[in-house]
């Protein structure tokens, strides 16, 4: 008679019932804009707000949990993401206009809450065309392009703390500064008042069009890569201390600097996360040599690395 099989536990079968879905072992690397990375533990893409607000009120509490949205911005190291990776989907992307004001999900994309602020007749939210990602991560990083940044235009902001408390965040409350946010790392963004000011859909469109053509322009918008890789250290522009110090074009196995700009890592095709992740390091390291300034990394890394880096 033949044994019985065991069944190796799994972290899945410690989490709580939810409506959503969970995916064990799930790869991460094609949601990724640079098409790398090991996989999630487990995946959960929560149903709505009150589906993640359970999860979190009854996960265990040595159950690590990170948030992404559609990877835009995102290093997913080449080990894979231990514990819980919540992906915000469908039930987190409704955006609506009221006067001069946009309410949306933040897993709504940036683009399309300028697109609906267009069509409202609503200006001032025309630089989120150039952002790639969601509302949830341009909070996070307190996200600008093209002379406005969230802290311009951001009323307030919904969260959820680690036990799933619901919280009304204003704009002192969300501590924005450059490139950052100052709320909890653990805390998720589920949502965002944003403002603006009237004026004539046709006129909102032309900045957007300026916006998008002068992005084509500068920057390698059809590779894998994963926008800007570093922030502006005061008083300078990252990608001129790349440029001098000599970078342009740089490569470490399948990972190269950009010919087009230098502040973006590009997947050429065969990269590991640990390559672009050691290139980016030996950028740092030319920069602090010759110039004495960090560069800070603007590119969210997560997980664990294999390799190096």
């Amino acid at each position: 008679m033949m044994a019985a099989l065991k069944h190796t536990p799994h972290l899945v079968d410690r989490l709580p019932a939810v409506r959503g879905r969970y995916s064990a072992d799930a790869p991460l690397a094609q949601v990724t804009w640079f098409r790398v990375g090991g996989p999630a533990e487990v995946l959960f893409r929560p149903a709505d707000v009150d589906d993640l607000a359970s999860f979190l009120a009854a996960r265990p509490e040595d159950v690590p949990v990170t948030v992404i949205g559609v990877a835009s911005n995102l290093l997913v190291r080449d080990g894979g993401v231990p514990g819980v990776v919540v992906r915000l989907g469908r039930g987190f992307v409704e955006i609506t206009a009221e006067g001069n004001r946009v309410f949306a999900g933040a897993g709504a994309l940036d683009g399309n809450v300028a697109l609906v602020a267009r069509n409202a007749g609503i200006a001032g939210l025309e630089f989120l065309s150039g952002v790639p990602g969601t509302i949830g991560g341009a909070l996070r990083m307190n996200a600008g392009a093209y002379g406005s940044e969230m802290k311009d235009v951001t009323i307030a902001a919904s969260a959820l703390d680690a036990r799933g408390g619901r919280h009304r965040l204003d704009l002192e409350r969300l501590g924005f500064t450059y490139r950052h946010c100052g709320v909890a790392e653990d805390w998720i963004f589920v949502g965002a008042e944003l403002r603006g000011q009237a004026d004539d859909p046709a006129a909102i469109q032309a900045r957007m069009d300026d916006i998008t053509g002068r992005r084509e322009a500068s920057q390698p918008v059809r590779t894998r890569t994963g926008g800007s890789t570093f922030a502006n250290p005061p008083g300078h522009k990252a990608w001129e201390l790349i440029d001098k110090a000599g970078c342009r074009g740089l490569r470490q196995g399948g990972a190269m600097v950009s010919e087009k700009h230098t502040n973006f890592l590009i997947n050429t095709g065969t990269a590991t996360a640990a390559d672009i992740e050691t290139l980016g390091e030996e950028v740092r390291r030319r920069v602090f040599g010759q110039f004495g300034v960090t560069l800070e990394w603007e590119i969210r890394r997560i997980g664990i690395a294999v390799g190096g880096a």
